[in-house]
């Protein structure tokens, strides 16, 4: 059933069921999400019922954040648990950072009780300067739980609505300095790049990934069979291409790199100063690194430990690079599903190969906390454009970063 706005409905009716799951999904945002347990006034009296990322769940159990396949953030429902006090379950969705809700692609609230029972859906064509929505709401009457689609905005994002539901805002830390555009910061250290930039921009805000922080970093396979992507200068020009994401998402503007065969080899980060020509420079240049098989599984534990050395540091994107002949796929699955409890998103890319192996199905892989990672393969670098490979290296990331999130993963 599609729901419209305003409209009311007996959740009995509806789902059968004091049981069930809320899925949430924002498109072209990055949104936090909530749920206020309100009572009887719509006052959050007790802030044991207000369930986000960093409380998971009410003490009695009755609202639990869930891990919802393919929705960004869930919350699994026990009303029965409730206790009488609460009489409005209200879910929320709040822009983290700048911008409204006006750049919202598409967005999506689905009640499900074993599969999707009705679905309220809305873009950003219906709001203007709202910063934060009341999506949808349950709530008791008659002693029976009914549920509302209501759609409606603040100006004032969270702060607003916790104000709203009776509850006290703490004072929010100074606004860091505005930050550098990317072409800006590209101008006298690498002009070349800029044309570059400008598309990665636009991929960006896309994707609502604007004010983002995030360390990058690349890993590139120098096996045997990567020759060729070396020597006609591919794998320099994916290094040009990943460098203004580094320098949109980390003020520091370093591109972290890793190369591997049979052993790994950390090399000198990728920055403004030393891009041009880093495959032929930097370790002592790419035939210094290359040669023997590939061994991904060494080198994943290398990026794992060093993102985990700083935890309290932004979120990691790793962008690895590969042309396939995958055969230790036991041990690729095994630390995907370990590092998706870490702040670590891998982008997987296969370049010019074949037998990806485990990485072209880590998108069905069970056992995670969150997906924590993208794959996609094409022939030739050049069979993309620049738009076109920004889309595609963006396009699973703001995804994760919301149920990394809603999971905890991220502060």
């Amino acid at each position: 059933m599609q729901l419209a706005r305003g409209q009311r409905l007996s959740l009995a009716e509806l789902i059968g069921s004091t049981t069930l799951r809320i899925e949430i999904d924002l498109r072209g945002v990055a949104v936090d999400v909530s749920c206020f347990g309100l009572d009887a006034n719509s006052q959050l009296s007790d802030d044991r019922y207000l369930v986000f990322f960093n409380q998971p769940a009410t003490p009695c159990g009755g609202v639990r954040i869930a891990n919802a396949a393919g929705a960004a953030a869930g919350f699994d429902l026990a009303l029965d648990r409730l206790p009488d006090m609460i009489e409005r379950l209200v879910f929320v969705a709040a822009i983290d950072g700048p911008g409204t809700m006006s750049t919202l692609v598409s967005g999506q609230v689905a009640l499900a009780a074993g599969e999707r029972r009705a679905v309220f859906a809305f873009t950003g064509d219906d709001f203007a300067q709202e910063r934060a929505l009341m999506l949808i709401e349950l709530y008791r009457k008659g002693g029976a739980w009914r549920v509302a689609a209501t759609g409606a905005g603040f100006n004032g994002g969270m702060d607003a609505l916790v104000r709203h539901f009776g509850g006290e805002v703490a004072a929010a830390p100074p606004l860091p300095p505005p930050r550098l555009s990317l072409e800006k910061r590209l101008e006298k250290d690498a002009p070349q790049l800029i044309d570059l930039a400008k598309q990665a921009t636009i991929s960006l805000k896309k994707q609502g990934l604007q004010e983002t922080l995030a360390r990058v970093g690349v890993v590139l396979d120098a096996s045997r069979s990567m020759n060729r992507q070396y020597k006609t200068g591919r794998v320099q020009e994916l290094l040009d291409r990943a460098l203004p994401l580094a320098l949109h998402f980390d003020d520091d503007g370093a591109l972290d790199v890793w190369a591997f065969d049979d052993t790994p080899k950390t090399l000198p980060p990728a920055t403004v100063h030393n891009i041009a020509g880093y495959t032929e420079t930097a370790g002592g240049g790419w035939r210094a690194w290359y040669g023997g098989a590939n061994d991904e599984p060494k080198v994943m534990r290398l990026a794992i430990d060093h993102y985990r050395a700083t935890p309290d540091a932004p979120p990691a994107y790793v962008l690895f690079v590969t042309d396939g002949g995958i055969h230790r796929n036991k041990e690729i699955v095994e630390l995907t599903i370990e590092a998706a409890r870490y702040p670590i998103f891998w982008q997987f890319m296969g370049l010019g190969g074949r037998n990806y192996g485990a990485l072209e199905r880590l998108d069905t892989m069970p056992g995670r906390l969150v997906d924590n990672c993208g794959f996609f393969a094409i022939d030739d670098l050049h069979d993309l454009t620049d738009e076109q490979l920004y889309d595609r290296l963006l396009a699973e990331f703001p995804q994760w970063l919301r149920a990394a999130r809603t999971q905890g993963v991220i502060r």
